[in-house]
């Protein structure tokens, strides 16, 4: 068996068994390909005017003392460069309130509709939405498809690469052909969509392995020449917010609100200003600069900043190792957001293209492993021939 046809089989083989979760992968990412922007209209009730163009935001203090009765810890607050947006107070990744910057007023997490229905597509997208133990079985099935996905992916390249180039073979890749019927239809659209999703697809696939397994995280630190910054099993210690201490705001905040001050300062054109709470009153503040739309890792650079509002230390993006920067890449490179609304459309053009994949897959390995005892009549002979995989 020469290397193509294994190569083949192997390519089938890996399609048949991972294929399902791999298209309903694919159709919750398309369903979340506007998640930002959509989540950012639900809540755009939550913006709200001044009471006068030069009234002053509440102390930073005061806004977490909004927050003092919920049961979890908050860990960051983010100041948006619009007089009329609210306050963003998180706690941890997973949960974030909007407070009125004026009234101190809680606002709460957003359109509930909204947010339940990407918080379900988000679980079926990552562990197919099963709960409990299961769920760290969902995330192993999700992680090893997507790894699966990524075989199919380079293996496909070779499969679609001509033998001989010609423009009937570039043609046959590359464009639709519309009469086409059957198989051999199938067969064209499963090589053009590749060939135009190919690039996309490889970003967000391998993008996506890096997010479900720690090695391949430090496989880029390492790639690189640098030693990766997670411990040797690539665990990162799991801390419940629920059961941390919470701090003294009116002592650890001391000095926040110069700092705040010193950070909007330093930079123009930023969008957003976000705070990491500290633990302690004596550690530095910690400010996050966002010019972009929040997801672009590129777009940050971060500020240390001591209580007396002085500014001791600015690490942009630029000043990170390479690792680092490939790294936080990686996260919003396999949603598309890293490049902004152009990045989202492609991710979710190459994921719905994916969902064909999937389907004319399937079609082409049934008519290929399941005998008929007649030809469909609708099928070109000479288009059959003509367009049969290795």
């Amino acid at each position: 068996m020469s290397l193509r046809k294994i190569i083949f089989w192997a390519h089938l083989c890996t399609g048949l068994a991972a294929g399902i979760v791999i298209g309903l992968m694919a159709l919750t990412g398309v369903l979340l390909t506007y998640e930002l922007q959509i989540s950012n209209w639900a809540n755009s009730g939550y913006w709200q005017s001044p009471p006068a163009s030069d009234s002053p935001r509440l102390p930073i203090a005061s806004l977490l003392a909004a927050v003092k009765h919920d049961k979890s810890a908050p860990t960051n607050i983010a100041f948006q460069n619009d007089p009329a947006a609210p306050v963003a107070v998180s706690f941890g990744r997973g949960r974030t309130v909007y407070i009125n910057p004026y009234t101190a007023t809680v606002h709460g997490e957003g359109s509930p509709r909204v947010r339940a229905f990407f918080r379900g597509v988000t679980d079926l997208h990552r562990w197919l939405a099963l709960s409990g133990e299961w769920r760290t079985t969902g995330r192993a099935i999700t992680g090893a498809c997507n790894l699966a996905f990524l075989f199919l992916v380079i293996s496909g390249f070779y499969l679609w690469w001509p033998r001989r180039w010609s423009w009937n073979a570039i043609r046959s890749i590359s464009l639709f052909q519309l009469r086409l019927r059957g198989k051999a239809r199938d067969w064209n659209w499963h090589h053009v969509i590749g060939f135009w999703c190919w690039a996309p697809l490889l970003i967000i696939v391998a993008s996506g392995v890096v997010i479900s397994y720690p090695w391949a995280g430090n496989l880029i630190y390492r790639a690189v020449g640098e030693t990766p910054p997670n411990s040797p099993t690539g665990a990162r210690p799991q801390v419940s917010r629920t059961q941390e201490k919470r701090p003294d705001f009116s002592l650890t905040m001391n000095g926040a609100d110069q700092g705040l001050l010193a950070a909007q300062q330093y930079s123009d054109n930023w969008r957003s200003v976000s705070l990491t709470l500290p633990q302690s009153a004596e550690s530095p503040l910690v400010f996050t600069l966002d010019h972009g739309n929040g997801r672009q890792p590129q777009k940050r650079s971060q500020l240390s900043i001591n209580r007396a509002g002085e500014v001791i230390r600015y690490e942009p993006f630029a000043s990170q190792s390479l690792g680092r920067r490939l790294r936080a890449l990686a996260r919003f490179g396999h949603t598309g957001e890293a490049a902004g609304i152009m990045g989202q459309s492609i991710a979710g053009l190459a994921s719905a293209g994916t969902v064909v994949l999937v389907w004319t897959g399937f079609a082409l390995s049934w008519r290929r492993l399941v005998p008929t005892r007649r030809r469909s009549t609708a099928e070109p002979s000479n288009a059959s021939q003509s367009l049969q995989p290795a």
